[in-house]
């Protein structure tokens, strides 16, 4: 299988340039293409004026690459990581004190060089990333999803280094499964089964899209069950929830709009664009449940030895069921925390929080890295115990029963907990044992699963082969083996493209429905929408606890009049993070 097909690019000289594409599209292949790890099958890649299989050294001292996975040294401090980045790359001795000074002061770890990188939260990690990648000013900085697993505000800090990079007159080339950064690029590469779809600016995109894209409000239909209706309807390529109603993106055909709906037309976004042209385009791979295996690229990168046209080129060789309308949650309570403490030596991680949740509620957990709301999330899932406080959860006190009580749930993991050295048919029998289930009504729930998240033709694939949509595809039919009343997800969708999200929700808010309470934890502040209730916690308390039109409400002012979900989030946070530090 081909990881690229012929695609021919350019990456422009002190450009943002933006590389996006579903699951399997080639894109951290490309990376490595650009970065010299990889050389290509046939064509040519140059960066910075120089052939990679001539000059592959030569360009790893010019350039500056993140992976996906940057390998920080958990046990080590900040200063430490420095170092030794510092000695494997060679820095000379004479500009450390310098530069370590410079991207200190960049990143805002300067207060935390003693503090181990196993400390710190998500977000700092990915800047003390970003920062050793940095230490030898490259000229071309590649990025793979720098911002994936990361809260709004840590992702705004990150793209603040990255345009002050550009200011410099580095060059970057930076992937990322959020689609509202790619307004923030100069340029966007869009791939799909190692193929270029488009490459133009992020504007450029949605023109032909234009009359083409409304907003939809209803005066009595919730907005999941508004697009549960609208995406089944002919003409509509994507219905999304938001703010204000639902987001409707348009074939070209006029949808019939019903009574009582209101649709009005609104300026298409570069999210628009993708998923018109990825849902247009013919599915070219002949398995797109799997990731791109060792890369065979046949796309080169070629490029003018002057690299101040270009910083890096690239060209070829020569020659689901549609969701029921949603019902509103029962009254009925499944989960009840009440002054819930939880302490890790003298350090209080969360102080007091009380809430509850109903049957058949989506219900979002919230806060930036470090809040305390992984902390809860475990302690509700039974897998970390209270130090104090009363938690029910499905009837049953977690303090006495804890057993009792996880044998009514379902849980899917951050980084998704299945075992990659088995199949998938192996991690389906599994898990329907680890559940306890026997005889017919094992080979029901395996026959289910099979049938119902389209698993029947990738039964022998190895897991880790998957790609990630498929790995959260399995993921979700693990923990729904059982039948459990209560769903819980750890940020189910990081890294995940966003058709790949779409899916997903869509079969949530079908659980939902049916009456299972779904409690979720979230970076992407577009999926908040779905939740009827959430929290947001920062430092250990809860700060704001209703619906997510409460929520935004709650920061409405003349600076921010219609204010999104992440601009809430980062106004309370940032508020409550000023007020306590002020007290202190």
């Amino acid at each position: 299988m081909e990881a690229l097909a012929g695609l021919s690019i350019t990456v422009q000289s002190a450009f943002i340039t933006g590389l996006l594409g579903p699951d399997g599209a080639g894109k951290t292949t490309l990376m490595r293409l650009a970065a010299g790890l990889v050389l290509p099958e046939a064509g040519t890649v140059r960066v910075l004026g120089h052939d990679t299989r001539a000059n592959s050294a030569a360009i790893q001292e010019l350039i500056g690459y993140m992976p996906q996975r940057f390998g920080l040294y958990e046990d080590l401090t900040v200063q430490e990581n420095l170092d030794l980045y510092a000695d494997l790359q060679g820095l000379d001795a004479t500009q450390r004190g310098a530069r370590f000074e410079e991207l200190l002061r960049l990143t805002a770890l300067g207060p935390f060089g003693k503090r181990r990188a196993g400390a710190l939260s998500g977000g700092m990690k990915q800047k003390l990333g970003l920062a050793c990648s940095l230490l030898r000013a490259p000229r071309l900085l590649l990025l793979d999803e720098p911002t994936v697993g990361v809260d709004p505000i840590s992702r705004r800090e990150l793209w603040s280094i990255i345009k002050t990079m550009r200011a410099q007159g580095v060059s970057v080339l930076v992937s990322t499964a959020y689609l509202d950064e790619a307004e923030l690029c100069d340029d966007i590469v869009l791939l799909h089964h190692g193929r270029l779809l488009a490459q133009q600016a992020p504007a450029a995109f949605g023109e032909p899209l234009t009359e083409r894209c409304f907003v939809v409000k209803h005066p009595t239909l919730r907005r999941r069950a508004l697009q549960a209706r609208l995406v089944a309807r002919q003409g509509v390529i994507d219905a999304l929830v938001q703010a204000d109603g639902v987001h409707v993106v348009l074939d070209g055909t006029k949808a019939q709009a019903l009574a009582g709906e209101d649709w009005r037309p609104v300026t298409p976004r570069f999210e628009d664009a993708f998923v018109s042209l990825l849902r247009s385009s013919p599915a070219s791979s002949p398995n797109p449940a799997l990731a791109n295996p060792a890369p065979t690229p046949t796309a080169a990168m070629v490029g003018p030895a002057d690299d101040d046209v270009s910083a890096m080129s690239l060209s070829p060789a020569a020659a689901p069921a549609v969701p029921a309308p949603v019902a509103a949650p029962t009254a009925e309570t499944v989960i009840e925390a009440h002054e819930l403490r939880r302490f890790f030596g003298s350090f209080e991680a969360v102080k007091g929080i009380s809430f509850s949740v109903s049957r058949g509620e989506v219900f979002g957990l919230l806060g930036a890295n470090g809040a305390g709301k992984s902390t809860t999330f475990r302690m509700l899932c039974g897998l970390l115990s209270a130090s104090s406080g009363t938690l029910r959860v499905a009837g049953v006190d977690l303090h006495a029963a804890r057993s009792a009580a996880r044998a009514r749930i379902g849980y899917v993991a951050q980084k998704f907990a299945l075992y990659g050295n088995l199949s998938v048919a192996q991690n389906l029998r599994f898990f329907a044992s680890a559940y306890g289930l026997r005889g017919a009504r094992r080979k029901a729930r395996l026959d289910w699963a099979q049938r119902e998240f389209d698993l029947g033709g990738f039964l022998d694939a190895g897991t880790a082969e998957l790609a990630l949509g498929f790995k959260q595809r399995l993921a979700l039919a693990c923990a729904l083996m059982h039948e459990p009343s209560i769903l819980f997800l750890d940020e189910p969708t990081s890294g995940v493209d966003p058709l790949a999200r779409r899916e997903f929700w869509q079969r949530i808010n079908q659980l939902a429905e049916s009456g299972v309470t779904v409690m979720v934890t979230t970076h992407f502040m577009d999926e908040v929408e779905y939740c009827d209730n959430l929290v947001l916690m920062s430092l250990g308390e809860i700060l704001a606890l209703g619906s997510p039109q409460e929520i935004r409400a709650r920061v409405r002012s003349v600076r921010l009049p219609n204010p999104s979900m992440e601009d809430a989030f980062i106004e309370l946070i940032q508020a409550h993070e000023a007020q306590i530090r002020r007290a202190t």
